[in-house]
């Protein structure tokens, strides 16, 4: 397994950008049958106080009966960055923020997942292309 890194400027210089081709979208439901019936499906999920948040690949998410609201696109970051390196996130933000690109962004064990606006998701990723190059 790569080596974790902490540091920004290694994290951002080490980033790697990769956008997936396909469309998700962002979901809830309170009905806890959904909610597992769903979870193979899922990219992600988060329980929250009002029911279950689930990332869908989008064709699952309709034929599922989710409405699609925004659909949006999936930026890995490949870099190894640890659980607790500081300034990846912030970094990424302000720089998709100054171009006016929301962003939703999942941390897991091994990588970053920024979920952009489908229509956005070029531009978003030369944004954290040229970010990368400039760490």
């Amino acid at each position: 397994m790569p080596e974790t890194v902490r540091q920004t400027r290694q994290m951002l210089a080490l980033m790697n950008p990769l956008l997936d081709a396909g469309e998700v979208v962002f979901c809830t439901t309170a009905d806890a049958a959904v909610a597992r019936g769903a979870q193979p499906l899922a990219l992600g999920s988060f329980r929250e106080a009002e029911g279950v948040s689930l990332i869908l690949p989008r064709a699952a998410a309709e034929a599922l009966g989710f409405p699609v609201v925004l659909p949006m696109r999936r930026i890995e970051l490949t870099v190894h960055s640890t659980l607790d390196g500081v300034g990846l996130t912030a970094a990424i933000a302000s720089a998709l923020a100054a171009q006016g690109i929301p962003c939703n962004v999942v941390a897991a064990f091994h990588h970053d997942h920024l979920f952009v606006p489908s229509g956005m998701a070029e531009q978003a990723l030369a944004v954290l292309t040229a970010l990368q190059a400039s760490a």
